[in-house]
C-alpha cells in the first residue's frame, strides 16, 4: 500500500496551507485535546505531545540549573534595551539547549510580565519592568526579540506576555475587579502590551486572574477588540493556571463550567491551563459545551489553527530547516559575563555624599553587615543557581578577605518551654541539600523533608538565628544554616536551605500569651497551626485539628545576642561599613501576597542605625525588587544604593560598583514615596483620578522615577525639537564632564503646557543609555510619532493630539530636567461634548467620586454603579446647544439617577429591573441649554449604562 502524502510536512508550502492540511486530518476529539495545556501526541500522524508554558522571566525557571539573570524589575532598572535583548537571546538559547536534553521543557515561554508597577505594594512588582508604559514596552520589546530570534520564519522560542489586563493586586486576585476608565485603559494599561505586540516578537498573551470593570479577563472582549487588532499574527491566548475553573468556582460569573469554557473560548482563549496534566476535565467541558450548542466546530478550529501556527513557527515539523534546532548555548562564558553585566547595570546609586567609590587599594577595612549581606536570594520564577555570589563574597574577592569583617545581624535566641529547651538533633546539621535538580519546584522543597529527625525539647539548648522580615513574620535558622520547616507529617525540622515553595513552610509568628509574662505561642504561618511539643517531637496541629491554639506549647525566648550589637562591633572595627538590607522574595511580597508596608522591617532599621552610630562611614545597600520609605536613612547616611535581586552575579556586581570598577548608571523604574500615607488604595486603578505614578503624582517623592547617580558628571546641551509631518524629531548633546568613563541615561519627557483635561505632569517619550569616556560627547537623536503625545478624548470617542504648546524636556530623571524646548502643535480643538448627537456613555466621565465601572453585559459593555453614598460622575463642557428637552437614562437595578446641569437638577426614578443585566430606559424632563458641566449622582443599586438627550422641541 502506497503511503499517502502529508502536505503539512512539506517545508516548501506556506504555513497556512500546511495548517489547513493538518487540521482536516485531525479528528474532532484530537482537535479538542489540543486545547489543553498538555496536548497529547497524535501517533497516527506522527505528532509529538505539546505543552504551552515554560517560565523564563529572567532565565529558565523551574527546570533545574540555568543562568540566573537579575529580576525583571532589575532589568527594567538598566534602561538598556540592547542589553535586555541580549539577555532574552541568552535565555532563549538556554531554553533550546535544555530542551535538547529534557523534552518536558517547552518552547512556548510565558514571559515577560508587562503589568505596570502602578502601586509599590503589589506583591508581584518583582516581575514587572516599570511603572511607565513606554519604558515597560521598550524593555519588553527588547526581551521578546531576544527570545524570538531574528529568523523571518522560525522562532527560537515563542514569548507570551503576562498578564492581560490591569493586574496589580494579589489580595483577592481572582475575585476583585479593577475599575479602569477608558482613558486609563487606552493611555496606560493597554499601551504596555500594544508596542510589544506590534513589534512582531510576541506569540500570545496570558489573561490575568482578576476582573476588569466587573468582567473576568478570561472572557474579555478586549482580546478581540484590541489585542488581535494590533497584529496579523494569529496570537495564542493561554489561560492562567486554574483561571477557567475560577469563572464558576470563585467568581461565580457563570452557572456551569460548560458555559464558562464556551465563553472563554469564544472570547479568544485558545489553550486552557487547568487541572495540571489531566486534560480530561477541560476537554469534557468543551465537549459538553458543543453538545449544548454553546460552541460549534468553527470555534474549536479557530483556536487549534492558532496553536498549530505556534508549533509550526517553532520548527516542530521542520527540524532540518529550523535554525535553532541545534542550539547548545548553556552556562557559557558569554552567558556568565552577561549575567554580571546585567547585574552591574541594574545597580542604582540613590545618594552619595562622596564616600563612594571605596578604594580597594587603600588598605582600609570594610565591614559587611546585614541580613542580606551573605545571601543570594532567588524568587518564585528563578532557576537553580549554577554560580552564586553574595555581597560578602564579592567584597571579599575585590577588597581581600583579610580586610573584610562580617556580621549578619540576626538575633541569636533560645526557646524554652516547660519540657526544656528547644533543640535540634545533630543529624539535621549534616543533612543533604533540600534543593534538588528541579530547583524551585523540587518536591523535597515544596513538601518538606521527612527523612530528618524532628526538633525535640531537652536539657541542652540550640541557638537559633531569628530574623523578623516585618509584620511579625519570623524565620529561624540553626547554626549549620538550615531553616526550621514543617513537612506534610506536621513535624518541625531544620531542613530547608531557604524559605520557599508555593506555600512557604519556613515562616512563623510569636503570639503573646495573656497572663504569662514573656510567654508566646508559636504559630506556623504556612499551615495556620500552632507549634506544640509532643513525645515524638515538635509538631504543628494538622489543619482542622480542634483547639490547636489552646493546646499550643508556651515558649519563652531568651536572647543570647542582639543582632545590632554584633553589627555595632563589626562597624566599629572597620573603616567603612556596608549594610545590606532588603527582602526575601518568598516572604511579605510575592505572587499571592501583597506587601504590608513601604517601611523597612524594624529589625533591619535597627541594624543600619546601630552601624551608623558605631561608624558614620556607613553605606546602605538595599537588595529588593521593591521601593522602601527610607526617609530617615536618606537624611542620615552618606550613601544609599538599590538593586533588585541580581541573580548569580549579584555580589560581584555590587562589589565592582562599590569599588569604582563600574560607575553606577541604573535608574529607578518606579517612584519611591516617603511613606504609606502617600499611597492610594491598592485596588484604586484610576491613576488619573488618584494621581498615581510619576505621571500624575503631585507630591515630592523620596526618589523620583528615572533617578540614579554616577561617579562622573554629565551636561546636557543644544536641545532641538521640530515637527516633521506626523513626527517630532528631537536631538541634544550629552557630555561627560567628569574624570571617569561612565554611562549616562538620557531621558526625554513631554508635557502639555495648557491641556483642557488632566494630563501627565510629564511623560517619558524616549531614553538612551550611552557610555561616554571622560570628556567625550554624543549627540542623541530621537523620533517620536505625534500621536504618542496625545490622549483618549472621552467626549468624542477618539484618540487626539490637542493643539497647543508642548514642552520637550531632556534631562537625567523625571525631576532633573536640564533642557526645555517648546513645540506648538496645530490641529482642530476638541470642543465641548456633543451630548445631543452622541449621548453619554456612563463610563466616559472626566472625574468620579465613590463609583466603579461594572459590566453592562457578560459579553461586552460598561456601566457605572455607586460604591459609596457620596458619589458623583462629572462630565465637563456638555454642549446642549439651543436646549435639551428631556434626558433618557439606560439603567438596571433600583433607585434613581440625579442629573444636575448648570442650575437645573432632575431626578430620574429607576424602577426595579429583572437583574443587573436587565437595562430599562427611564425619562425625565430636562430644561438646559448652552455648554455646561453635567453632574450625575446614583442612588440605590442602579447600574447606569448611558444617558441620551433630546432637543427642546422633541
Amino acid at each position: 500500500m502506497t503511503e499517502q502524502p502529508q502536505p503539512f510536512r512539506d517545508p516548501q508550502l506556506p504555513f497556512a496551507k500546511r495548517i489547513d492540511d493538518l487540521l482536516q486530518r485531525l479528528t474532532l476529539d484530537e482537535r479538542i485535546a489540543m486545547l489543553h495545556q498538555f496536548a497529547p501526541a497524535v501517533d497516527r500522524l506522527g505528532l509529538a505531545p505539546f505543552r504551552t508554558g515554560q517560565e523564563a522571566l529572567h532565565g529558565v525557571a523551574w527546570m533545574g540549573p540555568a543562568t540566573v539573570f537579575p529580576q525583571a524589575v532589575g532589568l527594567g532598572a538598566t534602561w538598556n534595551d540592547e542589553l535586555v535583548r541580549r539577555v532574552g537571546e541568552a535565555v532563549g538559547n538556554e531554553v533550546r539547549a535544555k530542551r535538547a536534553d529534557d523534552d518536558r521543557i517547552g518552547l512556548n515561554v510565558w514571559a515577560p510580565t508587562v503589568n505596570l508597577l502602578r502601586h509599590p505594594l503589589w506583591g508581584r512588582g518583582e516581575e514587572g519592568y516599570s511603572e511607565d508604559a513606554r519604558l515597560t514596552s521598550a524593555i519588553a520589546v527588547a526581551y521578546t526579540r531576544g527570545l524570538r530570534g531574528d529568523h523571518p520564519l522560525y522562532w527560537r522560542t515563542a514569548p507570551v506576555l503576562k498578564h492581560w489586563l490591569a493586574h496589580n493586586n494579589e489580595t483577592g486576585r481572582d475575585v476583585t475587579s479593577s475599575s479602569v476608565r477608558p482613558r486609563v485603559l487606552r493611555e496606560y494599561d493597554l499601551k504596555a502590551f500594544e508596542d510589544a505586540v506590534r513589534a512582531g516578537a510576541v506569540a500570545g498573551v496570558m489573561p490575568a486572574y482578576n476582573l476588569v470593570n466587573g468582567r473576568p479577563n478570561h472572557v474579555s472582549p478586549l482580546l478581540a477588540e484590541h489585542l488581535r487588532a494590533w497584529t496579523d499574527r494569529p496570537l495564542v491566548v493561554c489561560s492562567d493556571a486554574g483561571a477557567p475553573s475560577n469563572l464558576v468556582d470563585s467568581e461565580h460569573y457563570f452557572d456551569t463550567h460548560e458555559e464558562a469554557t464556551a465563553a472563554a473560548l469564544r472570547a479568544g482563549v485558545d489553550s486552557f491551563t487547568d487541572h495540571g496534566q489531566d486534560s480530561t476535565v477541560m476537554t469534557g467541558r468543551i465537549k459538553g459545551a458543543l453538545e449544548r450548542g454553546l460552541l460549534d466546530t468553527h470555534d474549536i478550529d479557530t483556536a487549534v489553527r492558532r496553536l498549530l501556527e505556534l508549533r509550526f513557527s517553532l520548527g516542530e515539523f521542520d527540524p532540518e530547516s529550523d535554525p535553532y534546532a541545534d542550539a547548545a548555548d548553556f552556562d557559557t562564558e558569554e552567558h556568565r559575563a552577561l549575567a554580571l553585566e546585567a547585574a552591574e547595570q541594574a545597580v542604582v546609586l540613590l545618594k552619595n555624599d562622596g564616600i563612594l567609590p571605596l578604594d580597594p587599594g587603600a588598605g582600609k577595612t570594610v565591614a559587611v553587615v546585614g541580613l542580606l549581606a551573605d545571601a543570594c536570594k532567588l524568587d518564585w520564577y528563578s532557576g537553580t543557581l549554577i554560580h552564586r555570589s553574595t555581597p560578602l563574597d564579592g567584597i571579599r574577592e575585590r577588597f581581600g578577605a583579610d580586610r573584610v569583617v562580617f556580621a549578619e545581624g540576626a538575633d541569636l535566641v533560645r526557646l524554652k518551654c516547660a519540657d526544656g529547651w528547644l533543640r535540634i538533633p545533630e543529624a539535621a546539621g549534616a543533612a543533604d541539600s533540600a534543593r534538588g535538580a528541579e530547583g524551585a519546584l523540587d518536591p523535597a522543597l515544596l513538601a518538606g523533608r521527612t527523612d530528618l529527625p524532628p526538633l525535640t525539647c531537652g536539657d541542652t539548648p540550640s541557638e537559633l538565628a531569628l530574623i523578623d522580615w516585618g509584620d511579625g513574620v519570623l524565620t529561624f535558622r540553626e547554626p549549620a544554616g538550615r531553616y526550621l520547616s514543617v513537612a506534610e507529617d506536621g513535624f518541625v525540622r531544620a531542613s530547608a536551605d531557604e524559605p520557599g515553595g508555593w506555600i512557604v513552610q519556613e515562616t512563623f509568628r510569636l503570639e503573646a500569651v495573656e497572663g504569662h509574662d514573656g510567654g508566646h505561642r508559636l504559630l506556623h504561618i504556612g499551615t495556620g497551626g500552632y507549634v506544640s511539643v509532643a513525645a515524638d517531637g515538635v509538631k504543628v496541629a494538622a489543619p482542622g485539628e480542634e483547639d490547636s491554639r489552646t493546646a499550643a506549647t508556651v515558649f519563652e525566648t531568651e536572647t543570647v545576642e542582639r543582632g545590632e550589637d554584633a553589627v555595632a562591633r563589626a562597624a566599629a572595627a572597620a573603616d567603612t561599613v556596608v549594610v545590606v538590607v532588603g527582602n526575601d522574595p518568598h516572604i511579605n511580597g510575592r505572587e499571592t501576597e501583597d506587601r504590608p508596608t513601604l517601611a523597612l522591617p524594624a529589625q533591619q532599621e535597627r541594624l543600619w542605625r546601630a552601624a551608623h552610630a558605631a561608624n558614620p562611614r556607613t553605606v546602605l545597600a538595599v537588595t529588593s525588587p521593591y521601593p522602601y520609605a527610607l526617609t530617615d536613612a536618606a537624611a542620615t547616611l552618606p550613601a544609599l544604593l538599590w538593586t533588585a535581586h541580581g541573580g548569580q552575579a549579584a555580589g560581584t556586581a555590587l562589589a565592582r560598583v562599590l569599588s569604582g570598577d563600574v560607575s553606577p548608571a541604573g535608574r529607578l523604574p518606579q517612584t519611591w514615596y516617603t511613606s504609606d500615607a502617600e499611597l492610594p488604595d491598592l485596588l484604586d486603578y484610576d491613576i488619573i483620578g488618584s494621581r498615581q505614578t510619576y505621571l500624575y503624582y503631585e507630591g515630592t517623592p523620596l526618589y523620583p522615577f528615572g533617578h540614579g547617580l554616577s561617579y562622573s558628571s554629565f551636561t546636557h546641551s543644544a536641545l532641538t525639537a521640530a515637527r516633521d509631518g506626523d513626527l517630532l524629531r528631537v536631538a541634544w548633546t550629552v557630555t561627560n564632564t567628569g574624570t571617569t568613563d561612565a554611562d549616562e541615561v538620557a531621558q526625554l519627557y513631554v508635557r502639555a503646557v495648557d491641556p483642557s483635561v488632566v494630563r501627565p505632569v510629564r511623560q517619558l517619550a524616549g531614553h538612551r543609555r550611552l557610555h561616554l569616556a571622560a570628556g567625550a560627547s554624543e549627540r542623541i537623536d530621537l523620533t517620536l510619532a505625534l500621536s504618542e503625545i496625545g490622549h483618549w478624548d472621552v467626549a468624542h470617542g477618539r484618540w487626539t493630539v490637542e493643539p497647543g504648546a508642548y514642552e520637550i524636556q531632556a534631562g537625567a530623571s523625571s525631576a532633573d530636567i536640564r533642557l526645555i524646548a517648546v513645540v506648538d502643535i496645530d490641529g482642530e480643538p476638541a470642543g465641548p461634548r456633543p451630548v445631543l448627537e452622541r449621548g453619554l456613555e456612563a463610563a466616559d466621565y472626566d472625574e468620579q467620586l465613590g463609583t466603579e465601572i461594572v459590566d453592562r453585559a457578560k459579553r461586552a459593555g460598561d456601566a457605572v454603579t455607586a460604591v459609596a453614598e457620596a458619589n458623583e460622575l462629572l462630565y465637563r463642557r456638555c454642549d446642549f446647544a439651543a436646549g435639551a428637552g428631556s434626558a433618557e437614562v439606560l439603567a438596571s437595578g433600583e433607585g434613581a439617577v440625579v442629573l444636575t446641569a448648570g442650575s437645573t437638577t432632575v431626578t430620574v426614578p429607576v424602577a426595579p429591573t429583572g437583574g443587573p443585566y436587565d437595562y430599562r430606559a427611564a425619562t425625565a424632563r430636562l430644561d438646559v441649554s448652552g455648554t455646561t458641566d453635567l453632574r450625575v449622582t446614583l442612588r440605590g443599586t442602579v447600574r447606569l449604562a448611558r444617558i441620551a438627550f433630546s432637543g427642546a422641541g422633541a
